[in-house]
Order: C-alpha cells, then sequence, then structure tokens
C-alpha cells in the first residue's frame, strides 16, 4: 500500500539527485549484500549518488517496492527513472550498458578513474 504522502517523498527524493539507490543501510555502511554490491558498482563507475536507508523507514521501505512494483531492494533511480535491482545492475555494468546509460544521460561514468 502506498499512501500519497510516502508517493510524494519518494517522487521528490528521485528529482532531487540524478542518480539515488534506496538501499539497507548506507553508501559508507551496507547493511546488506545486495545493497553493499550496487554501492561497490556507483563508487567504482566514480558516479556521485544519494543513497538512502530503507532501514529507518519503513513506510519507505514497503512505499518503494509499491512505487516501482518491484518486490525488493536496492533500487537504483537515475534522473528520475527507476534502472533495476542489484542483478539488473550488476548485469548492465558487467556488459557495459551502465556506463553508457550514466554517459547517454549526461552522468560523468569513469571505471577507476
Amino acid at each position: 500500500m502506498l499512501d500519497d504522502a510516502t508517493k510524494d517523498r519518494i517522487e521528490q527524493d528521485i528529482k532531487s539527485e540524478d542518480v539515488v539507490l534506496y538501499m539497507k543501510g548506507t553508501p559508507v555502511f551496507p547493511q546488506c549484500g545486495f545493497s553493499a554490491a550496487v554501492v561497490g558498482v556507483l563508487t567504482h563507475l566514480n558516479v556521485p549518488f544519494r543513497g538512502i536507508n530503507v532501514l529507518d523507514d519503513m513506510a519507505i521501505r514497503e512505499g518503494i517496492k509499491a512505487f516501482s512494483d518491484w518486490p525488493t531492494i536496492p533500487q537504483l533511480y537515475v534522473k528520475g527513472e527507476f534502472v533495476g535491482g542489484c542483478d539488473i545492475v550488476r548485469e548492465m555494468y558487467e556488459t557495459g550498458e551502465l556506463t553508457e546509460m550514466f554517459q547517454t544521460r549526461g552522468i560523468d561514468a569513469q571505471p577507476g578513474a
């Protein structure tokens, strides 16, 4: 169930930064392996992002799943668009598709720079 206040907050969050990651924990201290994997990919690509800790707010933790119609966390948003969870991000990274997507959206992504 997604109430209007939670929906508005999520919409504000994903518009506030080019890259937003809903995750368990923080970018400095991820609290699950899947969140840590996505943080690792973004960090490796030197992409600045905002991490939102879903463990801090149950409304956001459940609301983001309804918002995206995606059952798991982490969830990556780029320029307000839902990209996917850990497996999708990892696969896109391995094929080069993630770097390309960042670059075509005007986000500098430079592996290991």
